[in-house]
């Protein structure tokens, strides 16, 4: 079992910064891909980022490219998710996931991924 834990939503203005850190609750940099996704009201839950266990690869929805910035720190056990240029829409709850044995093709799927945290609101104003 994870558990996983976000902490760093809020409320920013468009344009502004934040970064969401998730910790879990165990060691996850042997095996565990770790992303994160987001779910707007009345918006299906969507792909935000993921970073790949062991190779370290990146993966980004279209939405984010250039704009938002997953890392990991496997010392802590924490990966992060900088988010920089803001927009309202980016606006959602923003849940960090892992997942192990996940192929290339999957990473964007969210049925890939067994441990979901609870989520951190992110809130862009216009």
């Amino acid at each position: 079992q994870v558990q996983l834990e976000e902490s760093g939503g809020g409320l920013v203005q468009a344009g502004g910064s934040l970064r969401l850190s998730c910790t879990a609750s165990r060691r996850t940099s042997n095996r565990f891909n770790m992303g994160w996704f987001r779910q707007a009201p009345g918006k299906e839950r969507e792909f935000v980022a993921c970073i790949v266990w062991n190779s370290g690869q990146t993966y980004y929805a279209d939405s984010g490219k250039g704009r938002f910035t997953i890392s990991r720190d496997n010392a802590k056990n924490t990966v992060y998710l900088q988010m920089n240029s803001l927009k309202p829409e980016d606006t959602a709850v923003y849940h960090c996931v892992a997942g192990s044995e996940i192929i290339t093709s999957a990473v964007r799927n969210s049925v890939s991924y067994s441990y979901w945290g609870q989520g951190t609101q992110v809130t862009v104003s216009s």
